[in-house]
This record gives structure tokens, C-alpha cells and sequence, in this order.
């Protein structure tokens, strides 16, 4: 059980990762990221190139793989995001250009793995980097690596949005585009620095993901589905509420589907999905502005009051 746990809390801090990416993206130019997870399968591709081809850690090879999600995501902003908001494009149009670009993305990778396998000599198109990954007193190295990546980020984040002018830029942004214009800030360079992170944060999630669980091309076609509704359950214009989400999700489509595993059985490992789709759907239900966007203190004042 104590395996299960950290995994599942490993998978929980790279889904974070995931999800504030996306909600970075959303905020600032109210695209919702179609192929966050096909960025994230780039970054294992970046990885496992490394590691095959130059003999590199993968943990050695965080740093580009950081590098190279990060002008992914400025690359697809500047040549085809910019374009279409120049023209006035609806965010629904924004969105689907996205999609576009995670199936041109998941042609590239796919054919990309052929390629690495045959000049590799060993194959590409399905791996795990689980037989490169070490104890420590007894822990995972992957389990104090990702939540050394969360706090350095979180430590990171808090640091630019409020002790940084461009932080404040950058928040202002978020918060009010137009008002944040007419004070002087350069919206073009918060949305270039949002994708930029998004991208990065999606790679270094991807590269961290193969001591988890295996890869395949199309891996981010599946885990795009958890990184939506861990993005939502937060609060889709919340950064610190994708985090959360990330938790939520994670730890619940991990820790339920093996509980629920051990009474029907391996095969509803296949279905772990169904419990983050369940999950987005109470939450809207209940909460449609997600958990961060919930006035918690009034909730509780109400509670006390019933109960009294």
C-alpha cells in the first residue's frame, strides 16, 4: 500500500505541473491547451533521445528538456496562436487550433519514435525509465525529485507574482487585460512568458512521467483528459487552484481505482479516467467556478449555523 501511495503522490505533482500549464495559458490568452499532453510526450522524447543517443540521466537531462518545452510552447503561441488573435479569432477557434496541433504533434512523435528506434537500435515507440531510477533511506528518487519540482516551482511562483514588477505585471493581466493595457504593461510579453512556462512545466512533467508509468505516442491523447479536469475541478482561472485540482485528481484517480481494483478486480485499472470525469462533473455541479473559487468561509459559516 505504501507503494500505491507514492505513486500516487508522484503522479499527483506531475499532473500539477500539467494542470497549472494549462491554466497559465487560459489565463492569459483564454486558449485552454489542447495538446498540453502531447508537450508533456514531447518532453519524454526529449528524455529518452538523451538517454539513448548521448548516454544522459534522465534526471541529468531536466534542464534541456525545461529548455526545449519551453520554446514548444513560445513556437506554437508565436506561429499559430498570434496569428489568429491578430485576426480576431474566437476562443473557440483558438481551442481548435490547438487540437490541430496536437494530432500534427502526435504524427510528429509517432513517426519521430520509428526514427529513434532504428538509429538507436532498441525501440522507442513503447518505454519506461523505472530500471534508471534509485533509493534513497528506502524512498523513490522520482517521489523526492517531483516533490522537490513543486516546491522549488511554488517557492518560484509566489516569489515572481509578488516580489517581482513583473509579477505584478503579469497579475494584472491575468486579472484585468484591458485596465492592464492602459497602465502601461505589454501584454505580448506576459502571454510569450505564459507559454513559455506552460510549455516547460509540461516537459519537465513528461520527462518525470516514464518512472511512473510506460509511454507511448499517444500517451498525451489519454492523460489530456486528467489534466482538464484537475484544471477545472481547481478553477480554471486559478493558478493556485490548479494545483489543488492536480491533488484532487490525482490522488483520487490513483488511490480509488486501485481500492476499487482489489474488490473487481486488475481490468478497472483500464477505466481510472471515469474517476477524475466524475469527479469534474460533481464539482461543476457543485462548484462551477471549481474549489478555489468556492467562499469557503461563508461554506463553513453556513455549516456552523445549520449545525447550530
Amino acid at each position: 500500500m505504501i507503494t500505491v501511495i507514492e505513486g500516487a503522490v508522484v503522479y499527483s505533482n506531475l499532473l500539477a505541473l500539467l494542470a497549472i500549464g494549462l491554466t497559465l495559458t487560459y489565463i492569459t490568452t483564454g486558449v485552454a491547451n489542447f495538446a498540453q499532453g502531447s508537450f508533456a510526450v514531447f518532453g519524454s522524447y526529449v528524455t529518452l533521445s538523451l538517454l539513448r543517443l548521448f548516454d544522459v540521466h534522465p534526471y541529468y537531462a531536466l534542464p534541456i528538456a525545461f529548455t526545449a518545452g519551453g520554446l514548444l510552447g513560445v513556437g506554437a503561441y508565436i506561429l499559430i496562436l498570434r496569428p489568429l488573435i491578430k485576426r480576431g479569432a474566437a476562443s473557440v477557434i483558438l481551442m481548435i487550433a490547438t487540437l490541430a496541433l496536437d494530432l500534427v504533434l502526435l504524427g510528429i512523435i509517432g513517426a519521430y519514435a520509428g526514427f529513434l528506434g532504428n538509429i538507436s537500435g532498441k525501440g522507442a515507440t513503447k518505454f519506461i525509465f523505472t530500471p534508471f531510477d534509485s533509493e534513497i533511506l528506502g524512498i523513490s528518487g522520482i517521489f523526492l525529485i517531483s516533490i522537490l519540482v513543486i516546491i522549488l516551482l511554488i517557492a518560484v511562483l509566489l516569489f515572481l507574482l509578488y516580489r517581482t514588477n513583473f509579477g505584478i505585471a503579469l497579475r494584472a493581466s491575468m486579472e484585468n487585460p484591458s485596465l492592464a493595457v492602459i497602465m502601461g504593461v505589454n501584454l505580448e510579453y506576459t502571454r510569450l512568458f505564459s507559454w513559455f512556462l506552460s510549455g516547460s512545466l509540461a516537459t519537465l512533467a513528461g520527462s518525470l512521467l516514464p518512472f511512473r508509468q510506460e509511454i507511448v505516442p499517444s500517451t498525451g491523447a489519454i492523460i489530456i483528459v486528467s489534466i482538464f479536469a484537475a484544471s477545472i475541478v481547481g478553477g480554471l482561472s486559478n493558478i493556485y487552484g490548479a494545483l489543488i485540482g492536480g491533488y484532487v485528481i490525482g490522488l483520487s484517480e490513483s488511490l480509488v481505482t486501485y481500492e476499487l481494483s482489489t474488490i473487481l478486480g486488475s481490468g478497472v485499472l483500464l477505466y481510472g479516467k471515469v474517476i477524475s470525469l466524475v469527479i469534474l462533473c460533481l464539482v461543476l455541479i457543485l462548484a462551477p467556478q471549481g474549489l478555489a473559487g468556492v467562499r469557503w468561509r461563508r461554506v463553513l459559516r453556513l455549516h456552523k449555523g445549520g449545525g447550530g
